[in-house]
């Protein structure tokens, strides 16, 4: 793929405080915006300034932290909602609104006419207030195609500065979404934000198909918090980029870990061993072989470097683990296992481990070589 910048945008403010359930406090939200800056995210959408009280307050304290990355306030196409996020301090508005027949006629309960007419004109005007517009076509990926580019071309002429496409329900898969990239940049000439969706399993799968048909703009949550099952996960998307695509965004990739578990106890979601990129499982090996190969070069079974995102390598002792993993499990504790060693103990780990059903903490694994071998002295 041929190297150009894309920019990120993080709404874990916006769209992953939309999870059912979640409360950040608003030193929370100030906190993860600073993590956020310093990892390197161009764009944090920090919230819904029209609410007002708390809200209002955190996008404030956020505005006034001298951030490198610009601060945006999300929007209806309505003019009260701009001017809030105006005397926040905002310098890029989020302006959304939807565009599928389903939303326009079920949710809105009026015309395609309607709503090019209210978003151009709340367009207009946070343009003459000198903001940084993207416009959000809202459940674009259920919307009529010519209709879409019609509403494009309009955001366009009347000053928007991108067009986020987003894929409300998930519903999209990797080669529908090149095909409908494509065809939005080539009849438009608007930058275009991929804005996706994990209903599928797919959020992170389609921000990419986008970025490879012409988006250079991805919407990201720390990992994918957003409604319903999430969002495109900013850890996936900057690590896919970077080693999937040969595109590396000099993300701070190495605070990656850090930062999750702050947004998983901040948001009260847990943080799944099994998460991609940031998972504590992501560099634990029990299985014989893949220990063994992760122990003579962990490159063959590991895509990258566990340092890279801030964790560190593990060799997991249970049912499926073999003598090399054990005489290096052995060697952490200052015993020089012999094979013949390795191999008669063995099989009383792996007794063990299907008795307890999990994996053996180092305490048990010593006393399990005690009671065979006696104890050191």
């Amino acid at each position: 793929m041929e190297k150009r910048k894309i920019w990120i945008v993080d709404t874990t403010l916006r769209d992953g405080e939309q999870t059912a359930g979640v409360v950040f406090a608003n030193r929370e939200k100030v906190r993860i915006a600073k993590y956020l800056d310093e990892m390197g995210v161009d764009q944090i959408e920090a919230g819904v300034p029209v609410m007002g009280g708390d809200e209002q307050e955190a996008i404030k304290q956020i505005c006034q932290l001298g951030l490198r990355a610009s601060v945006m306030g999300w929007n209806r196409p309505v003019i009260r909602d701009i001017e809030a996020s105006l005397q926040c301090g905002v310098d890029a508005v989020a302006i959304s609104i939807s565009t599928s027949d389903i939303h326009i006629k079920h949710k809105l309960k009026t015309s395609r006419e309607w709503v090019v007419e209210h978003m151009v004109r709340a367009t207009e005007f946070a343009k003459k207030e000198g903001m940084y517009i993207s416009v959000n076509a809202e459940d674009a990926s259920r919307s009529d195609m010519d209709y879409l580019i019609q509403f494009a071309k309009a955001a366009k002429e009347a000053g928007a500065d991108r067009l986020r496409y987003c894929d409300t329900v998930g519903i999209l898969e990797p080669f529908t979404t090149f095909e409908r990239i494509k065809l939005l940049r080539e009849s438009v000439d608007i930058e275009v934000e991929m804005h996706t969706h994990n209903d599928f399993g797919m959020a992170t799968a389609n921000a990419l198909a986008g970025v490879r048909a012409g988006a250079n703009w991805v919407g990201v949550t720390i990992m994918g918090l957003g409604e319903r099952a999430g969002n495109s996960p900013l850890e996936e998307v900057i690590m896919a980029l970077k080693h999937l695509y040969d595109l590396d965004l000099n993300y701070k990739t190495e605070i990656f870990r850090e930062v999750a578990e702050y947004v998983s106890r901040a948001s009260g979601r847990e943080l799944h061993c099994s998460k991609a990129i940031v998972g504590s499982n992501m560099f634990a090996h029990e299985s014989g072989i893949h220990a063994d190969g992760a122990i003579k070069n962990p490159k063959t079974y590991e895509a990258f470097q566990p340092e890279e995102v801030g964790l560190e390598r593990q060799i997991v002792i249970g049912k499926h683990s073999g003598t090399a993993s054990l005489r290096m499990k052995f060697a952490e504790y200052g015993i020089d296992l012999t094979k013949e060693q390795a191999e008669e103990l063995l099989p009383k780990i792996r007794s063990a481990a299907v008795s307890l059903k999990r994996s053996l903490f180092d305490k048990e694994l010593v006393y399990i070589f005690e009671d065979h071998f006696g104890k050191r002295d």
